[in-house]
């Protein structure tokens, strides 16, 4: 649903004279949370973190807007605005600030403008390179003795090959400069662009005048190496960029809707639920819905992760952009593109950095304030040099130095470069995170609390007995089954398929108790035992129960399994020194069962939403940092509450937004590989701070000292970017797969019969 579609948004468009950019803004936002308007505008020229730190502390401090986040490796800009009206003020507040932005175009088009802009840096590397290379050949000839008119003449051509060269190739560091400096704003291209250009105004002058020394050769090379960074920076961000590209690529663009006269292709933003979709052999799903006519094999990795086949048929869920391929289909929409499943995994991709974890508000705020502190610094030094000696020149070229290597472009690297790299190798694990902070609270967990139905165990149970439940009965506990999500209720459905379907009122579900309504006068409940019995007769049952009111409980009997990877990832967590524990609604005998069957350290069991959130403070009061593992709608606030959550991908939509992590595997040896790759990932933050502060703390007061040339330092400040980001991409080589010990189960798959609630 789009915010732009009210009255009032579209009065306000045509009352203004708004430009085409803000009037697609304006189209381009679309309904959240809590009535706000949702919009996503991509920001070009964001570079580093200064610029975020810039365009979110402007935009937030705006009226009307909710919250301002950027994603650096995207350079999109994700806004929470009080209404769609605000739009084009976000982009001329933008604009002033020098960020203009633009709502979200074509994928195609967006692809486009990057590969222009990498076209842009590898065209600009190559003259570089070329003037380094040439002007490195004039300069060993004046080093070897060359003097007088001859050496004059080698630094003149080498100024001729230098100046337009950089003029060229510097244009990336001069456009971010200009335009800072415009706004009365440093960033960290100024001293870059204010090295350049002093290296070569001071070449230039001592060749006019004839001296001894020209620094052609230093600036040309410096540009070169600073290129070389940026380059590889770029190809970095390409790389971080290419699962969130491929998932837009399996988005079908329409797909052929059944209407009266037949199939009529309609585009994916039309498509609205409730309609009827005709898939044929070989086209992806648009949006998630179900299928009610049909029978095919789909390709459903992108959800599972599992590369084989599954036949489905009539009732069959199926998710935005799968793989139909045998059969043709109908499908009725459940739910509109924006908030399909595969739209909820491109968000959860694209937010992967955004989030403004411990490492990351440090990196940010020494960015922050970067610029004014390495003019200051190469101010003091030239006053300095200057007062001590009395040379000018000598004093210039060491503050140009000290502009060139106190670039903080490792410290700016060393946290986003580690999330994105993480983030893309948990996803091809089948893992998806939400943000950077997640991973790292991720590695400061101590106990990992798992529900139980859905959670530990696949969540179909079958039924295996109903005691009780007299014929006249089958039919309305089959409804009310049948209007309920819960595995348990699900099994029941099944059981009770030949049931004739009852007409009920009033149908009503209770998070963590059960389903309710009423046939006629009486009140009918499926659900838990304690829950069922407040309106019924006689002795409880125990476990998932269905009474009529004044009536009789009816008790149901079923089995569960154990989840694929259950046995493995609790042995691979206790081998991580984790506890872990059970926090189940299910009865006491139940997840006592499950629990000694796991050897787990804790359960709590016949807990209820509000019960789970006070177990979770009660760790946290206890000094625990917990990971909870919940699928169900009555997990939501438990997942909320923890110190960080995972959730399955086929969790209730309400478990799925409150995780932090959603894995799409069926295997929980998710869980086990999330933690640790957590853990890799803290350590190699640590080691790129240690590395970056290390590359300052010797570089610096060697620099002010004079025994660092512009030349060292720009291979110095490039060399510190490239050995951050190489750390960083260790991440991609670590290896995933649990170690299974020799006394763990080799049969994941156990079956258990008892008897448990919904």
């Amino acid at each position: 649903m789009q915010c732009c579609a009210s009255s009032a948004a579209v009065e306000y468009a045509g009352s203004l004279e708004l430009s085409p950019v803000e009037k697609e803004a304006i189209a381009a936002c679309h309904e959240g949370r809590n009535g706000m308007a949702d919009l996503v505008l991509v920001v070009p020229d964001i570079s580093c973190g200064g610029c975020i730190s810039k365009v979110e502390r402007h935009l937030g401090a705006m009226e009307g807007v909710a919250s301002a986040r950027v994603n650096l490796t995207l350079k999109r800009l994700q806004l929470q605005l009080e209404n769609a009206e605000r739009a084009p003020e976000v982009l001329r507040a933008l604009a002033e600030i020098g960020y203009p932005g633009h709502p979200v175009e074509d994928m195609q088009a967006e692809e486009a403008a990057e590969d222009a802009k990498m076209q842009h840096l590898v065209r600009s590397l190559a003259v570089a390179g070329f003037a380094t290379g040439n002007i490195m050949l004039l300069s060993v000839s004046v080093w070897s003795g060359a003097s007088g008119p001859t050496r004059d003449l080698f630094h003149l051509v080498s100024g001729l090959i230098a100046i337009p060269a950089a003029a060229y190739a510097g244009q990336v560091f001069y456009r971010s400069a200009f335009a800072a400096l415009r706004r009365g704003q440093l960033n960290m291209d100024v001293p870059i662009t204010l090295a350049i250009l002093l290296a070569l105004a001071m070449s230039l002058y001592e060749t006019l005048r004839g001296g001894p020394e020209a620094y052609f050769d230093a600036a040309a090379m410096l540009l070169f190496f600073l290129l070389i960074g940026r380059t590889l920076d770029q190809m970095m961000r390409n790389r971080a960029q290419t699962a969130v590209k491929g998932l837009a690529r399996l988005a079908a663009k329409g797909a052929e809707v059944l209407g009266p006269n037949g199939p009529v292709y309609t585009a994916l933003d039309e498509i609205a639920p409730g309609m009827v979709l005709v898939i044929p052999p070989g086209g992806r799903i648009p949006v998630d819905g179900v299928v009610v006519e049909g029978v095919s094999d789909l390709d459903r990795a992108l959800v599972t992760g599992e590369a084989e086949p599954v036949a489905i048929g009539l009732g069959a869920e199926v998710e935005a952009g799968t793989l139909n391929l045998t059969g043709p289909l109908k499908i009725r929409t459940e739910r509109a593109a924006e908030a399909s499943f595969l739209a909820e995994v491109m968000r959860m991709m694209e937010v992967a950095e955004t989030g403004r974890g411990r490492y990351r508000r440090v990196a940010d705020r020494m960015a922050q304030i970067y610029a004014p502190a390495v003019h200051l610094l190469a101010a003091i030094t030239f006053v300095g040099w200057f007062v001590m000696g009395g040379d000018w020149h000598i004093a210039l070229t060491t503050a140009i130095a000290v502009l060139i290597v106190t670039c903080p472009c490792a410290l700016g690297l060393a946290v986003p470069v580690t999330h994105v790299i993480a983030a893309g190798r948990l996803f091809e694990a089948g893992t998806l995170m939400k943000d950077g902070s997640a991973l790292e609270r991720m590695a400061e967990i101590d106990i990992a609390v798992f529900d139980k139905t859905g959670t530990m165990t696949t969540g179909t149970p079958a039924i295996e007995g109903a005691e009780g439940l007299r014929p006249e009965w089958k039919g309305p506990a089959a409804a009310l089954a049948r209007a309920s999500t819960h595995p348990a209720a699900r099994a029941l459905a099944a059981h009770l398929i030949a049931a004739d379907t009852v007409a009920l009122e009033n149908i009503r579900e209770v998070p963590g108790s059960g389903i309710e309504a009423r046939r006629g006068d009486a009140l009918m409940r499926l659900g838990r035992a304690a829950w069922v019995q407040e309106i019924a007769s006689g002795d409880a049952p125990e476990g998932l129960a269905f009474a009529e009111e004044g009536q009789p409980a009816a008790g149901f009997e079923f089995s569960e399994t154990l989840r694929e990877g259950a046995e493995d990832a609790m042995h691979a967590l206790a081998a991580e020194g984790l506890e872990r524990g059970l926090l189940s609604g299910d009865t006491v005998e139940n997840v006592e069962r499950i629990s000694a069957k796991l050897s787990l350290d804790w359960y709590w069991a016949d807990h209820r939403p509000a019960d789970k959130v006070a177990q979770l403070g009660t760790l946290a009061e206890a000094g625990h940092k917990v990971l909870m593992v919940g699928d169900g709608l009555n997990d939501g606030p438990a997942l909320r509450a923890a110190h960080v959550s995972m959730a399955p991908s086929t969790a209730s939509d309400v478990g799925r937004m409150a995780a932090d992590f959603v894995f799409t595997r069926p295997s929980l040896a998710s869980v086990p590989q999330t933690h640790r790759l957590a853990c890799a990932a803290g350590r190699i933050v640590r080691q790129n701070f240690g590395l970056a502060l290390a590359y300052n703390t010797i570089a610096v007061p060697l620099a002010i000292a004079g025994f660092v040339t512009p030349l060292v330092a720009a291979i110095a400040m490039s060399a510190s970017s490239v050995v951050v980001v190489c750390n960083s991409l260790r991440l991609r080589r670590f290896p995933l797969e649990l170690e299974v010990s020799a006394g763990a189960q080799t049969d994941t798959h156990i079956n258990l019969t008892e008897k448990a609630s919904a």
